[in-house]
């Protein structure tokens, strides 16, 4: 199986109330595929950047086990560009400055080894976009799909649109309420399912991520960390965990989802303990593995004792 993600390949300026960093490696689709390659060995990348890509980062990607042969290079343009400032309570952030440059004439033409991909990452772009690569590919098993505000707001037909199309739904709890016009999260939930997909997963960064399906609803915490410097990435590299074990459990039942969640929680928690996704390089499989043992003794319940016994 293989795990294809389209997605933006972009320059971050990052502020926070801790520190700073300028232009590092960003983008959805470098995130996602970077968190995904630990657990799948052919993740293929659809994206487009400007001649003032560095080959450093393209080194990074490739070096990381990533297949560039569908990020297409724009000599003459720029790369896409995002500035953010985020403050003390890291699920708050202000965007400064964002230059779509050379994604804004994006039209995404699949190489041909790339049409019988297995499980499809519609990473944050414009609904529309993210349907012409769906419609490119032959047949996928698992189509997950994400979005922000932005499409929300200037394109609801469209995502609608492109929800009618995917397997999973992966959102924030802000998105999610305004997305479904519903405070609540559970109606929320249904409201979007609706829509389309079976799956839904809502993020709620430091308070975990729940998952809503036919017949369940699983709650997952987030890892608690005593140091965190960048949030930038972090729903990426999620998307990346639970696409990628999903492409290693080889299974999509109820199950296989649930763990994929721990798993992309686990990959979000690693990206916000550095700038950039540096910290998805340095990684190994056991580090992987030692921290989803500690979210399964974090979150787990011990055996409860009826109230008649304990009143008796």
């Amino acid at each position: 199986m293989s795990i294809l993600a389209v997605g933006t390949v972009a320059f971050d300026s990052i502020d926070t109330p801790f520190g700073s960093a300028d232009r590092v490696l960003g983008g959805s689709a470098s995130y996602l595929t970077l968190a995904a390659r630990h657990f799948c060995e052919d993740v293929r990348l659809v994206g487009v950047v400007g001649g003032d890509f560095p080959d450093e980062y393209r080194r990074t990607l490739a070096d990381g086990g990533v297949d560039l042969e569908g990020l297409e290079v724009e000599e003459d343009g720029e790369t896409f560009f995002w500035h953010g400032e985020y403050h003390y309570d890291m699920n708050e952030r202000d965007t400064l400055d964002t230059q779509l440059n050379v994604l804004a004439s994006f039209e995404p033409d699949l190489p041909e080894s790339y049409l019988d991909s297995d499980i499809v990452c519609l990473g944050n772009l414009e609904p529309g976009i993210q349907r012409d690569v769906l419609d490119q590919v032959d047949d996928p098993e698992f189509v997950m799909a994400d979005t922000m505000n932005y499409w929300i707001e200037n394109t609801p037909d469209s995502l609608r649109t492109t929800l009618s199309q995917v397997d999973c739904f992966v959102i924030n709890d802000a998105e999610a309420r305004e997305l479904a016009d519903e405070p609540n999260l559970v109606r929320a939930a249904s409201r979007i399912r609706d829509m389309g997909p079976e799956t839904l997963i809502i993020k709620k960064g430091e308070h975990g991520a729940l998952l809503f399906t036919d017949h369940s609803v699983f709650s997952a915490p987030a890892y608690p960390l005593d140091d965190i410097q960048d949030p930038t990435g972090a729903g990426d590299a999620f998307a990346g965990g639970l696409a990628g074990h999903l492409y290693q459990s080889g299974g999509l039942d109820p199950e296989a989802l649930r763990r994929g969640v721990i798993y992309g929680s686990v990959m979000a928690s690693f990206v916000v303990q550095r700038y950039g996704p540096d910290k998805l390089l340095d990684l190994t499989r056991t580090d992987i593995t030692e921290r989803a043992r500690s979210f399964r003794e974090l979150a787990a319940i011990p055996t409860l004792v009826p109230l008649d016994k304990q009143l008796a």
